[in-house]
């Protein structure tokens, strides 16, 4: 079978997006299939790109590309009934180029990464599903599609099918990932008068917010989160799978007891719903990610679990984009070179492992069980507040407390152990040390 394309790149999201850049900026016949109408459609997202990827293969971008708002402000932030405590960082540095991150609709941002690739000569197809691969020679040749003209031939596949990918499975890189690696989010976009939200938000001119927020998800292991565009916010949480079969709450209520904490409410309350949408995250880390490579097929972006949910760090699309370059990049030389087995692409795994996709993951392996176990997302942060708490309440005519005693106290208050903290810290800091 003579192949139509060089490479066929299926998804149009950040990783299919760059994907398809790459391959044609490298002279590669390129296809870019979309199953929406238009890149973005599709898509649920409420997050910060992070564009430092972006750099390499598209220096304009932060003149051109539709970002929403430079984040500016970034706080993490830990809620109990009792109250809350904040880590609150404001980078003056991050409101100017080459800027730290930015919100964006993906709507736009897929969109117009989708245009740079078509005008370095992909060929974009939307509104088309693939259906599962060609196999020529028991390799991965092609995808069949829904279209009338039915399959297309393709030296290299690039599956960046999002979550669970269907072209993954079939090739036989994993059956699925396993529930304890899968997250629901679930987000509003909440309109606002753009001054409203600097006023609430402490912002100016094209300044932006990114909250996360542990604590919050009503005893299920997850977390929330507040992203602040130009004239609305996104508010959300991200939930365990395990942990909300276990409940009798739907997600919906669990982001309502949210949005209801006093110290979330006076951010969120007041405003129009524009969107309600949930979706599916692979948060399992490099424990839950399926091999990368088959013959004639690579895998990348959510297809791949390439998600680092590591607490401080909750990042995605800098990943997705990372991982699409270098799969463009290796299938187009794979097809030039008509190599296309698994050894030769597996050069692929092996860029990730010498850029900070792997070695993110791999640094930060042990950190996405850790917080999702019951004293990261209950004990430290109630023992955190309930210390913060005490610490300025003030007793008069009592003397103050020591802060040794206040340490002690709310630290039995919640079942920690000394010995359970040391082994936690160490896990810790050998992931962000």
């Amino acid at each position: 079978m003579t192949a139509a394309f060089d490479v066929a790149v299926v998804g149009a999201g950040p990783a299919g997006c760059m994907a398809a850049l790459a391959a044609a900026r490298a002279g590669a016949r390129t296809a870019l299939l979309e199953r929406g109408p238009y890149p973005g459609a599709k898509n649920v997202y409420g997050g910060v790109v992070y564009g430092r990827i972006l750099d390499r293969m598209l220096p304009e971008w932060t003149e051109e590309a539709p970002v929403q708002r430079w984040i500016t402000r970034r706080s993490t932030m830990a809620v109990s009934p009792q109250g809350s405590v904040s880590l609150d960082v404001r980078g003056n540095a991050w409101a100017e180029p080459p800027f730290n991150g930015a919100t964006a609709l993906r709507s736009e941002f897929d969109a117009w990464l989708a245009d740079r690739a078509v005008r370095a000569g992909a060929t974009l197809i939307p509104s088309t599903t693939a259906t599962g691969l060609i196999y020529e020679n028991g390799r991965a040749a092609g995808v069949r599609t829904d279209r009338p003209d039915g399959g297309m031939a393709a030296e290299v596949v690039v599956a960046c099918d999002g979550v669970n990918s269907f072209l993954a499975k079939e090739a036989g890189l994993f059956e699925e990932f396993a529930a304890a690696n899968l997250t629901l989010g679930v987000k509003e976009v909440l309109g606002f008068d753009r001054q409203e939200i600097d006023r609430r938000f402490g912002l100016r001119g094209r300044e932006g917010a990114d909250i996360e927020i542990l604590g919050c998800t009503s005893g299920i292991p997850g977390g929330g989160f507040i992203y602040t565009n130009l004239d609305s916010i996104a508010v959300g949480v991200v939930l365990s799978l395990e942990g909300l079969k276990k409940t009798s709450l739907r997600p919906e209520q669990v982001l309502l007891n949210m949005k209801e904490h006093p110290s979330i409410a006076p951010l969120v309350m007041g405003g129009e719903l524009l969107e309600y949408s949930a979706h599916m995250i692979p948060e399992g880390g490099l424990d839950a990610m399926p091999e990368l490579a088959a013959d004639g097929l690579l895998v990348a972006g959510d297809a791949a679990g390439m998600c680092l949910a590591a607490g401080l760090y909750l990042e995605g699309v800098n990943f997705a984009m990372a991982a699409g370059m270098a799969a463009g990049e290796t299938a187009a030389g794979a097809a030039a070179s008509g190599r296309v087995g698994r050894e030769h692409l597996r050069e692929y795994t092996r860029a990730l492992g010498e850029n900070f996709v792997l070695k993110d993951h791999r640094r930060f392996r042990k950190i996405p069980h850790l917080l999702m176990s019951d004293r990261m997302q209950d004990s430290y942060p109630g023992w955190a507040i309930d210390s913060a708490v005490e610490m300025f309440t003030v007793r008069n005519p009592e003397p103050k407390p020591g802060l040794r005693r206040i340490i002690n106290r709310t630290r039995k208050k919640h079942g920690l152990s000394w010995r359970r903290i040391v082994r936690d810290a160490s896990t810790f800091i050998r992931g962000f040390g």
